[in-house]
């Protein structure tokens, strides 16, 4: 006599929450949106949704990053499972976090009116947040700065053709801390990570400098730690 398959019962929900980081104004961002429903209503929010059961949380985090922020095409890395079972009101909820580094330019437009008003802020000066957000970002910028020794993400926060200093910059803004200039160029150059093109920036009062692109703006290992 055949049995039945044993249906398992599981009584938690899943959630994907994607911190989605830039770098604007000289500073580290995040984007929040504006939660419409209770719980948190009104409240500033990691941008997130429920995982539906057709779909992986890969494809539901891509799913969320483009219904709500408009964004597609950008670096995006699973980070952690948030599984407190008293994290949110309304009874068991896990979340599974990601994190995403995009370019400031994909974001233009995105503030103001359109969907849940997404706004972005300092990550070091963040608004009254939902659920256990703030300790989510946390971990995803702890992440973020592990990840920049030993792997060449940064390219993922730069236009296609940078200068030196901006990738200088982009690393001390991330790190909280200045780097010496001489040394930085220095090892950075080691890597063999980017290559000078035939370009220069102009304009300002010091001499045109010279552009610089990524050999490849795919997520490498490096064979040592920055």
């Amino acid at each position: 006599m055949s049995q039945e398959p044993t249906k398992l019962r599981f009584n938690a929900a899943i959630t994907i929450d994607v911190i989605i980081f830039t770098v604007s104004d000289g500073r580290l961002k995040t984007l929040l949106i504006k939660r419409k429903n209770p719980p948190y209503q009104g409240v500033r929010a990691i941008t997130g949704g429920f995982l539906s059961p057709e779909e992986t949380p890969d494809q539901a985090a891509r799913r969320i990053l483009k219904q709500k922020a408009g964004i597609t095409d950008v670096y995006l890395e699973q980070l952690y499972t948030f599984d407190r079972s008293d994290r949110d009101p309304r009874g068991h909820v896990i979340s599974i976090a990601y994190f995403a580094l995009v370019p400031e330019s994909k974001l233009q437009g995105l503030t103001g009116d359109s969907i849940e008003n997404p706004e972005l802020f300092d990550v070091h000066y963040l608004p009254d947040i939902a659920f256990d957000h703030d300790e989510i970002i946390k971990y995803a910028l702890k992440r973020l700065r592990n990840k920049l020794e030993y792997t060449n993400i940064v390219y993922s926060l730069l236009p296609h053709t940078f200068t030196l200093t901006q990738l200088q910059n982009t690393y001390e803004i991330i790190l909280g801390q200045q780097l010496d200039k001489r040394n930085f160029r220095k090892k950075f150059l080691s890597l063999d990570l980017i290559t000078e093109t035939d370009e220069k920036l102009t304009g300002g009062r010091h001499r045109p400098a010279s552009l610089y692109r990524f050999n490849s703006t795919t997520p490498v290992e490096l064979e040592r730690s920055f």
